[in-house]
C-alpha cells in the first residue's frame, strides 16, 4: 500500500493522482484513503491537519497526490449590506457553525433550522453546491494549501480555483 507522511504546497509538478474530499474528510491524521484512480494510500501524518484545496500529500517515493475540495450541499447567505452580513456572521459564529466568509456572502452546511433563523433575520439564503473552505478556529492546525510551503500549523486555508484533474497515472 502507498503511504503519505508529509504535506507540501503545489510545486508545479503534475500530481501522480488526486483525491476529492469534503471539508470534514480533509481534516485527518491517520487514515486509508482511495485516490481517484483506485489506489489506496495510508495517510500517516505526525498530527492532524485540515488540508486545504490544492494541498499535496507527499508519497514515500516523492510523488504527489493533489487534494481537491469536493462539492458539498451548502447554503449561500447574502445580506442587503456589509453591516447586515457582519451581523449574520456573528449569529452563525454564536452557534459555532463552520462558515466560509467572503466579502459578499457566507457559506454554511445546510441545516433547515439555521436557514429559517437566518431568513428571519433578513438574509437571502440560497441552496448551492460547491467546494467548502470554512474559516478554521484560532487554535486549529492547517495543512498547506496552494500558497503555503510548510505544515507548521500557522498557514491559512487556500482558496485556489481552476485546478485541472490529471490524467491516469502511469
Amino acid at each position: 500500500m502507498l503511504r503519505a507522511a508529509a504535506i507540501a504546497a503545489d510545486n508545479g509538478q503534475v500530481p501522480f493522482d488526486i483525491i476529492v474530499l469534503t471539508q470534514e474528510e480533509r481534516h485527518l491524521r491517520r487514515k486509508v484513503v482511495t485516490l481517484q484512480h483506485g489506489d489506496e494510500v495510508l495517510v500517516d501524518l505526525p498530527r492532524a491537519f485540515a488540508l486545504a484545496h490544492g494541498a499535496r500529500l507527499v508519497l514515500d517515493d516523492g510523488r504527489h497526490v493533489e487534494v481537491i475540495a469536493a462539492e458539498e450541499e451548502l447554503y449561500e447567505i447574502k445580506a442587503p449590506g456589509a453591516q447586515a452580513l457582519i451581523e449574520l456572521a456573528w449569529h452563525i459564529g454564536n452557534r459555532h457553525l463552520a462558515a466560509q466568509i467572503e466579502p459578499d456572502r457566507i457559506l454554511i452546511a445546510r441545516d433547515h433550522v439555521i436557514k429559517d433563523m437566518l431568513s428571519g433575520l433578513g438574509a437571502e439564503v440560497t441552496d448551492v453546491r460547491e467546494p467548502f473552505e470554512p474559516v478554521r478556529g484560532a487554535y486549529h492546525r492547517h495543512g498547506p494549501g496552494p500558497d503555503q510551503g510548510h505544515a507548521d500549523g500557522h498557514a491559512g486555508a487556500g482558496h485556489a480555483a481552476g485546478h485541472g484533474h490529471p490524467s491516469k497515472h502511469t
